[in-house]
């Protein structure tokens, strides 16, 4: 109970207690000592306690973006698949391939029990591609293709990867798919690119990134990075950052697209209305191999011999994964007024200097 008091009330009771009289001084030395040393602890006891209650609360401004029609709104958070429960969500897809890849796409069970795909145990999501079987000429190679089962009509999606896949013969992709499709694909071929296909199947425009730290050995090397899409009223945004260019309002997550420069590519929405044009969305990671993406432009790639004669090594297939930190969903949550987060703060420094000076007090009286 004394040790929650305020400290100018220890003061109080210490100097009530303190011996005034100069009489029998030795004989009261002792206890005198014996009193003092047990205010020192009784301060001390009160600065930890103090310390342990007092804090700053600081007011924290969270950045809002506006509507055309001056709306205000943030970015708040939708869904994340992240850790050990990011596989819960999604369903493992086991048909042909879209895009033609000579590739097998396994079950969940199967997935799991030949370790394509799992979760370390600091949480990073891993899915590959079959990188220990040698296969005969005209096999197809084991790998992972998964759905979400939610499906999003808008959204911002931010994207933490620690790796992607990437190699000769190898093509991924994180695909929102529909009758109009939009991908952002990861190829050892073409290096990141941003597709927008404007009706069923896997042809349309595309745009290819410049950055060599987005995709490939570079980007794993860095640390891997972040790849974020917008998609709203406005238009359809791709950017990517390597690790150390990630944005700090994005390691906050308090995303504010409007500060991060040009995107990497932009699909306007004069022409093509992102909102009708573009009609629940699942979210689908894959990996494949040779076919339409990696496959077609094998010959001019530099890369040895035929895709079909690369696939059947497995160890040509080591970097064909992906590393997850975190997939994070966004909404637009119009807001009014100014939006505040809290961060406290203990007064440390102010408690303690408080508890010397108790201290020196006790100990001159």
């Amino acid at each position: 109970m004394i040790s929650a008091l305020p400290l100018t009330l220890l003061f109080l009771v210490f100097a009530a207690t303190a011996p005034r009289s100069r009489e029998g001084a030795a004989c009261s030395a002792l206890a005198s000592s014996g009193s003092r040393i047990s205010l020192v602890w009784l301060l001390l006891l009160s600065n930890t306690a103090l310390a342990a209650r007092v804090e700053r609360v600081e007011k924290r401004s969270i950045p809002t973006q506006t509507f055309p029609n001056g709306t205000n709104y943030v970015w708040a958070v939708d869904d994340t698949y992240e850790g050990s429960s990011f596989f819960d969500t999604f369903e493992f897809y086991t048909g042909d391939d879209p895009t033609h890849g000579s590739v097998n796409y396994t079950d969940r069970n199967t997935a799991f029990a030949d370790g394509l795909a799992y979760v370390e145990s600091d949480g990073i999501v891993v899915m590959k591609g079959d990188n220990t079987t040698s296969l005969s000429e005209g096999q197809n190679r084991n790998s992972v293709r998964i759905s979400s089962q939610k499906q999003y009509n808008t959204g911002l999606f931010i994207l933490d990867l620690d790796m992607a896949p990437w190699g000769c013969g190898t093509s991924s992709s994180h695909r929102y798919p529909s009758r109009h499709s939009l991908i952002l694909q990861v190829s050892g071929l073409r290096g990141g690119r941003w597709e927008a296909a404007p009706g069923p199947g896997n042809a349309g425009c595309g745009v290819t990134e410049w950055s060599r730290a987005s995709y490939g050995p570079i980007f794993d090397e860095q640390g891997g990075g972040v790849f974020a899409m917008k998609w709203d009223v406005s238009g359809i945004g791709v950017w990517s950052f390597y690790r150390a260019a990630v944005p700090q309002d994005v390691t906050n997550g308090q995303p504010t697209p409007s500060t991060w420069g040009e995107p990497v590519a932009f699909l306007e929405a004069s022409g093509c209305d992102p909102i009708t044009n573009f009609v629940n969305h699942s979210i689908i990671f894959d990996i494949t191999f040779c076919g339409d993406w990696a496959g077609n432009d094998y010959g001019t790639s530099g890369c040895p011999g035929t895709c079909a004669q690369r696939l059947m090594d497995p160890s040509n297939f080591n970097n064909a994964s992906w590393r997850i930190r975190s997939l994070t969903v966004y909404r637009q949550q119009i807001i009014h007024g100014q939006v505040t987060s809290d961060a406290t703060h203990p007064i440390l420094p102010v408690v303690s200097l408080l508890g010397v000076l108790g201290i020196l007090f006790g100990v001159l009286m």
